[in-house]
């Protein structure tokens, strides 16, 4: 309790000397040594090692190599969302992230209320108004590309999937998932379980253990803070048995148990913003991100090479070359998914 307790203070001080260093300039536009952003975390906290560890990894990198000023604040709970972008906005900083799709409705009266500060959300349409950016991402290119793996590797021809809370956007990793395995081997069965809890890493681990115990040796998780302890259960199980990881590289987290991991780059998407921002740039509306942006890929899999075929890695790198020229229909829903008609790859590789 003590150790939130002083991670609140400390980056609301940051904050405060963000707001120091803007005030007397123009509150929008400020640029050069005086251009601030900050971050309003979702419940997740910042050490997740996942969304909100890539967002303040996304906001470090352009401290350091642009020389903004930036902050973090952890939300308890929902009902500091609007609290903490509030907070911020009154505080003089120029970009305010809102980092998950759940502040969306917190985001709008404080936009309203403050014109001359920029925001951008993840996840989700950002509000329509001219100081609002909405940081979205084709998840599904990335989470195909694991299924396509998983499938290709698994030798119990079962592979398993556990999300977060049970909603369209985590729906599009399954669907994704789904898409890539039946590319792989249609005969490769697919089990899944949703936490709920973007935070109950017991459930995770609880909800691995289950589908490893019902014949899967490789588990997806898309679940936020709970997938680390999809990862702890591949790890408790041993070889044979995989995670693959979310968001960041997780790698190592459990070195060689975990597969590879299907990167989103929040990082990329949150250092572009402020740069934008900084340049005076900023572009509200939508902005997304695929592989050809470099918003999803796969990790390099450093623990785990030697474990996947030189022809299954030959296949993923056809697969990328085929989404970037547009030549699979990646579905986004669960229902698209038994229509879709997998690609042709040419044997050997």
């Amino acid at each position: 309790m003590r150790t939130e307790s002083i991670t609140r203070r400390r980056v609301l001080v940051e904050a405060a000397g963000l707001a120091l260093l803007a005030a007397g300039c123009a509150p929008r536009r400020t640029r050069a040594a005086g251009y601030s952003a900050a971050l309003v975390l979702d419940t997740g906290g910042v050490d997740d090692r996942s969304f909100n560890a890539a967002a303040w990894a996304g906001m470090q990198r352009a401290m350091k190599e642009l020389h903004v000023h930036g902050a973090y604040i952890e939300s308890k709970s929902p009902a500091d969302y609007q609290v903490n972008l509030t907070e911020y906005a009154n505080m003089g900083v120029n970009l305010v992230f809102a980092i998950g799709y759940k502040m969306a409705d917190a985001l709008k009266p404080v936009a309203v209320q403050f014109p001359h500060v920029d925001f951008a959300i993840v996840d989700t349409d950002a509000p329509d108004l001219p100081n609002c950016a909405g940081l979205k991402f084709r998840e599904e290119e990335g989470t195909f590309l694991v299924g396509y793996l998983a499938a290709s590797v698994t030798k119990t021809k079962k592979i398993g999937f556990v999300g977060g809370e049970d909603i369209p956007l985590i729906e599009k990793f399954e669907a994704g998932y789904r898409a890539g395995a039946k590319t792989a081997d249609p005969a490769v069965a697919v089990i899944s379980a949703y936490t709920g809890d973007w935070n109950d890493l017991n459930k995770g681990k609880s909800q691995a253990m289950q589908e490893f115990g019902n014949g899967a040796d490789i588990i997806f998780q898309a679940a936020g803070k709970a997938g680390l302890g999809v990862i702890e259960a591949a790890r408790e199980r041993g070889p044979g048995f995989y995670a693959i990881g979310v968001d960041q590289d997780q790698d190592d987290i459990a070195p060689g148990r975990v597969l590879t991991s299907m990167i989103k780059h929040t990082d990329t998407a949150v250092y572009d913003m402020v740069e934008e921002g900084l340049r005076g740039k900023f572009r509200p509306g939508p902005h997304i991100y695929g592989l050809k942006e470099d918003g999803v890929g796969l990790s390099p899999m450093k623990y785990t090479r030697q474990d996947v075929p030189p022809s299954v890695r030959h296949h993923l790198t056809t697969l990328v070359d085929m989404i970037l020229e547009g030549k699979i229909n990646i579905p986004v829903t669960l229902a698209a998914v038994p229509s879709f008609v997998p690609p042709h790859l040419p044997a050997g590789g």
